[in-house]
């Protein structure tokens, strides 16, 4: 219906229109709804040319976590926040999941702010903020989140009525990780099956090969099987 919510078969039309090169105006049109509102979901998942339906509605699942209710507040020490946290206590975890992320091979600069984003109760910072949190200059940070952007693992929104962007992050970003990991695995497991193949498959380098190939090939039916399993369980408690 126009104005509520898109629907999975909604985010299919858009794709679909964005494929056959039609404009946020005429897809809108199609679906009886806003321009905005295409335009909105296009730019908030990937763009007009890495925008996926599937993807698009498991993202969706994930940010209306964030409209959850929040939990009970408690009496607070001096200079804690509103739930009783010191900034001291969000400081320090921030700086060890940071750690964490740089040893995955994120740069050190965009492992701490993608950390500050992970431990913001909103789920996302302005450029600002996180000059202020990480005392670095704009163009540091600058660099770091177009590092993250360009990895589809933060996106940038206006802040309604100003012209400060808020940058947020793209919590599906780990389903599609988890995709790509798998399709890794699966270029490994093709490339194992043909050398064992050229070497011989009855010979002690063939047999390794066939060994590699096929633990790959299942590892990454598993990867794949449990982030789908995941995905609509989460798709299944936002219904």
């Amino acid at each position: 219906m126009p104005g509520g919510r898109l629907t999975p078969e909604d985010r299919r039309r858009i794709a679909l229109g964005l494929t056959q090169g039609l404009g946020y105006a005429e897809i809108a049109r199609r679906l009886g709804r806003p321009t905005s509102t295409v335009s909105r979901e296009v730019t908030r998942n990937g763009g007009p040319g890495r925008y996926r339906a599937d993807l698009a509605h498991a993202a969706t699942v994930v940010r209306s976590r964030r409209r959850s209710p929040r939990p009970k507040r408690v009496e607070k020490p001096a200079g804690a926040d509103e739930f009783g946290r010191l900034p001291e206590v969000v400081g320090v975890f921030s700086a060890q999941f940071a750690e964490l992320f740089a040893r995955t091979g994120v740069p050190k600069m965009a492992a701490a702010v993608l950390a500050r984003l992970y431990a913001a109760d909103s789920g996302s910072v302005t450029a600002g903020e996180l000059v202020r949190h990480l005392r670095v200059s704009p163009a540091t940070v600058s660099a770091a989140v177009g590092y993250l952007e360009g990895q589809g693992l933060i996106h940038r929104e206006r802040d309604a009525g100003t012209r400060r962007d808020r940058y947020f992050l793209d919590e599906s970003a780990w389903y599609r990780a988890t995709l790509a990991g798998a399709r890794a695995n699966e270029l490994l497991a093709a490339k194992a099956r043909d050398g064992a193949g050229t070497l011989g498959a009855e010979t002690p380098a063939g047999q390794r090969l066939l060994g590699m190939s096929e633990y790959l090939e299942k590892v990454g039916l598993d990867m794949v099987r449990s982030a789908e399993r995941w995905r609509a369980q989460l798709g299944e408690r936002r219904e």
